[in-house]
């Protein structure tokens, strides 16, 4: 688990990057959908690295709020799962 983890956060961090040279460049972006997606399956570390490294998304408040959701959302399941399935 651990590894499918790591490996969904160096993608989506790529994917961050990507998308940042992209509008730099005015270039046609990666939708906020992938993103949020790569986030939500197992990618939270590696967008908020990359939010952090790239400058990238951090002052659009929208995708932000998109965000914390989505952590919100994972803590609840964690949860839910460790509540649930472990006892």
């Amino acid at each position: 688990m651990f590894y499918a983890i790591a490996v969904i956060s160096i993608i989506t961090l790529i994917i961050f990057g990507i998308d940042k040279r992209k509008a730099v460049k005015h270039q046609r972006r990666i939708p906020e959908s992938t993103l949020l997606s790569l986030t939500f399956l197992g990618g939270t570390v590696g967008a908020l690295m990359g939010m952090l490294i790239f400058r990238h998304k951090i002052s659009k408040r929208s995708f932000l709020l998109k965000f914390i959701g989505i952590i919100v959302m994972q803590i609840i399941l964690v949860y839910l799962y460790k509540k649930i399935l472990i006892g």
